[in-house]
């Protein structure tokens, strides 16, 4: 069973940076889209950014200029770099994969979710 765990998160004053890292255990066979959403308080889950297996990346439209997505390896999903973070940054940020695993005597690519990490931008 593959396990995703997220850190990085915490405190941080308006202005400063954070950055988030994806790690994943357990056997992954290959990584399709992998990426960060968040939920604010009281509000839906949302895209941050996503980025495809070749490279091409997706970034919502608040934090455009202020965060940078990068993939990794099958142990070190992927990163998100978040610069001059504000208070509507605040959320739960979670990891998100589309991972082909074992299932069974076979193998299927299914979505996967990190449980979160906080991020708290306040003074």
């Amino acid at each position: 069973q593959v396990r995703l765990v997220e850190s990085g998160g915490g405190l941080v004053q308006p202005g400063g940076s954070l950055r988030l890292s994806c790690a994943a255990s357990g056997m992954i066979f290959s990584i399709n889209d992998v990426g960060w959403y968040r939920q604010a308080p009281g509000k839906q889950r949302e895209l941050v950014a996503r980025i495809t297996s070749s490279g091409s990346t997706e970034y919502a439209d608040p934090v455009k200029g202020r965060v940078t997505i990068s993939n990794g390896n099958a142990k070190n999903l992927v990163s998100l770099q978040m610069d001059n973070l504000k208070p509507e940054d605040t959320a739960v940020y979670y990891c998100h994969a589309d991972l082909l695993v074992q299932v069974g005597i076979g193998h299927a690519m299914l979505e996967h979710w990190g449980q979160g990490t906080l991020v708290n931008v306040s003074s």
